[in-house]
């Protein structure tokens, strides 16, 4: 079966609930940025957002803007929706975006039928209500060499 087009949720979807460690995160999403941690002493990059590095447990953490590309790890697709706010067929995905972090997202852009293991991903935000931005990934456009 080819689905054509798998979208952007919107309206009353389920997601995180911002927090005062997640708000630079959030904060950046409305603007289209990708934003993850880099503990300042032992150079762990730590998503999601976090007090205290995963790694050391120092407290140093700085943000640094993704590139937002990204490679498939895993997906699935859901035909049958959990919560009436979803629009079916959906794609969550699992993705390994390219500074080291995974990152939970659905693909768009793209049909169920084309998606494929390790294909490569942009990753965008898309508006779903009040200031609510989350993370979609599409799949990236070829990069052509310069002559």
């Amino acid at each position: 079966m080819s689905t054509a087009g798998l979208s952007p949720q919107h309206g009353d979807v389920p997601h995180a609930v911002p927090t005062p460690v997640s708000a630079p995160y959030w904060a950046a999403a409305a603007r289209g940025e990708l934003l993850f941690q880099v503990c300042t002493f032992c150079a762990t990059v730590n998503a999601p957002p976090t007090e205290l590095c995963r790694e050391c447990q120092f407290d140093g953490l700085r943000w640094e803007a993704s590139s937002r590309r990204a490679t498939l790890y895993s997906w699935t697709v859901v035909h049958r929706r959990v919560t009436p706010a979803f629009v079916t067929p959906y794609a969550p995905a699992i993705v390994d975006v390219d500074e080291g972090f995974q990152l939970v997202t659905n693909i768009i852009g793209t049909s169920v039928d084309d998606i494929r293991a390790g294909m490569r991903l942009q990753i965008e935000f898309h508006h779903v209500r009040g200031n609510l931005h989350l993370p979609y990934a599409r799949p990236a456009r070829p990069s052509h060499p310069r002559r």
